[in-house]
């Protein structure tokens, strides 16, 4: 793998400044981008880390701060462990900045991100490709479906809620996606029951969607955190796998 150089940047939204980490390889560029949808945890050293990982890989890689309207990066005053079984207080903070993240401000957001990449003298031309983790993809999944034309590939880790009965389900967009999609759905997760996999999968299917979608046996939902209780380091080396593979076929 190649060195890599990480650097803060920001991002003009139609609802203001969006500070985001990137990452890029210290080789002679452009390479293909990739948007890096964040966890509700938000901005953090893990992130970077996996951030410049995948730059290591070839990739110009942007992570937003998609809670950018409650402000710049730290959000959120967190442990350096994040334990939310001895610390549930952490998402009494951090719920209502979730739930202020409606799907129309994250659809009307990714355009903006997406504009930087395409704006980008460090992103070659072409499509790009997305993956996110716990919320981050629900966000990727609505952003395939919304922005179809620049989006070549979609990885989604641990998402919850990708498949519910509401009408604005992140499912519903699989008619609109052209994008290559794989999922690595955390086992025994209750953010994303059996059944939404199985309805998640229906749709994209009936939508002639290519897709793969593998259920990690013992990973726990957001196992590929290592800075959580959650981490499953198993499952979080397949997932690293799966993204890079996805990414190598689809991303030029």
């Amino acid at each position: 793998m190649t060195a890599v150089r990480g650097s803060t940047v920001d991002v003009a939204t139609p609802d203001g400044v969006a500070d985001a980490y990137l990452a890029m390889p210290e080789t002679e560029g452009p390479h293909p981008g990739v948007l890096f949808y964040m966890d509700a945890f938000g901005l953090r050293p893990h992130l970077y880390k996996m951030a410049d990982r995948l730059a290591a890989e070839g990739y110009t890689v942007l992570v937003p701060n998609a809670f950018y309207r409650a402000g710049r990066t730290p959000v959120f005053d967190l442990p350096e462990f994040i334990d939310p079984h001895s610390r549930p207080e952490i998402f009494q903070t951090i719920g209502p900045v979730m739930q202020a993240l409606t799907p129309e401000l994250a659809v009307r957001d990714a355009g903006a991100y997406l504009q930087w990449l395409n704006d980008s003298p460090d992103v070659t031309d072409g499509p790009v490709g997305v993956t996110g983790y716990c919320m981050g993809a629900v966000m990727a999944l609505r952003t395939a479906g919304a922005y179809p034309a620049r989006i070549a590939a979609m990885g989604g880790f641990h998402g919850g809620g990708l498949a519910t009965e509401e009408p604005d389900s992140p499912h519903r967009v699989a008619d609109r996606i052209t994008a290559e999609l794989y999922f690595g759905h955390a086992d025994n997760d209750q953010a994303l029951p059996p059944e939404q996999i199985g309805r998640l999968n229906t749709a994209l299917t009936e939508a002639g969607v290519t897709f793969r979608a593998e259920v990690y046996e013992g990973a726990a939902h957001g196992y590929t955190q290592a800075d959580t209780a959650s981490y499953h380091a198993e499952g979080a080396e397949r997932h690293w796998t799966n993204l890079l593979e996805l990414f190598k076929r689809n991303l030029r």
